[in-house]
């Protein structure tokens, strides 16, 4: 496979996750500032842009964080190269680039989403219009991953796609979890803390782990059960744990695939031994912020190790 396709499988599909987990984002900041009061409301909007990593880019064209102005900024505003109708039309620039190696089913998935995401975002987003909007998206990401996996030989096209996915959704992750806990908890142990109920359950809604806590905890919301759920729990597939293991074994399909492994191996190696075996203790008493920024600079550079053993650039 040449390189610049392999790019473009990778890049496909960290694309499709980035415009979900910023459509489940947004969805959870929508649901929270509507049940609270303005002041309230207006710091769950910047929140969500924080989180988006999107803030000086904000301020500069707008003076409030009001619903309209947020919404319509991370999804079809131009001053803002990463909304989601951009992300999408990337998905299928790389879709394009890649038609040969990726199914009928995916294509088309593809395709019939990016046209009607194109069409919605073509004006601005109203209040009654965005929770559809952003629906869509969330099953835009959906249908694509689900032809991916049912209508793909596990050949190097998948497991490009499958890398590009896990790199994204735990980068995803580890930023939303690293922002909202530093927002939450910004001076205080996890031990014993008075919890805000609402915003640690827009956590776990933002990666779409709302009903999967909960009935793993019988519904109790404490910083530490959300913080090992959503690090260290291989069985839910957000979870750092289950997206570092699922890149490892795509990683590992490709090396034998190719004969020999690469850097982006080796550095996943290493990656395994910092989180195995490790407890949710062990993090807090590192800094969970200390932890989650090393978690997503590993992560970076075995992207760029991948970019780099298969010669996405030539």
């Amino acid at each position: 496979m040449l390189g610049r396709t392999a790019n473009g499988l990778f890049w496909m599909f960290r694309y499709l996750e980035r415009a979900e987990n910023t459509a489940r984002l947004l969805e959870a900041g929508l649901r929270m500032a509507l049940t609270r009061d303005l002041v309230a409301a207006e710091d769950e909007w910047r929140s969500v842009i924080a989180t988006s990593g999107t803030q000086s880019l904000y301020e500069a064209e707008y003076d409030v964080y009001d619903g309209t102005s947020v919404w319509n900024f991370v999804l079809r505003d131009k001053a803002n190269p990463a909304n989601v109708r951009e992300m999408f039309g990337a998905v299928r620039t790389n879709a394009r680039l890649a038609r040969t190696n990726i199914s009928s089913d995916v294509w088309e998935a593809v395709n019939e989403n990016w046209m009607a995401l194109d069409k919605m975002l073509a004006r601005p987003v109203s209040q009654g219009s965005v929770g559809e909007v952003v629906r869509t998206i969330r099953r835009a990401g959906m249908r694509v991953h689900g032809a991916l996996d049912g209508s793909m030989l596990r050949s190097e096209a998948y497991h490009f796609a499958r890398a590009g996915t896990f790199i994204e959704r735990a980068d995803s992750t580890a930023r939303i979890l690293d922002m909202k806990y530093f927002l939450l908890l910004p001076s205080v142990s996890y031990v014993g803390s008075s919890l805000d109920t609402g915003q640690w359950e827009q956590v776990l809604r933002s990666v779409a782990g709302a009903r999967a806590y909960s009935w793993l905890n019988a519904g109790q919301m404490d910083a530490r059960g959300i913080v090992e759920f959503l690090v260290l729990d291989d069985r839910f597939p957000r979870a750092l744990a289950f997206c570092r293991s699922a890149l490892r074994d795509n990683l590992a399909a490709l090396a034998r695939l190719h004969g020999q492994e690469g850097t982006c191996n080796e550095l996943m190696r290493d990656a395994d031994m910092h989180i195995a075996n490790l407890t949710v203790d062990e993090i807090f008493e590192q800094g969970l912020h200390e932890f989650l920024i090393d978690f997503m600079a590993r992560n970076a550079a075995i992207a760029s190790a991948i970019a780099e053993d298969y010669r996405f650039l030539s």
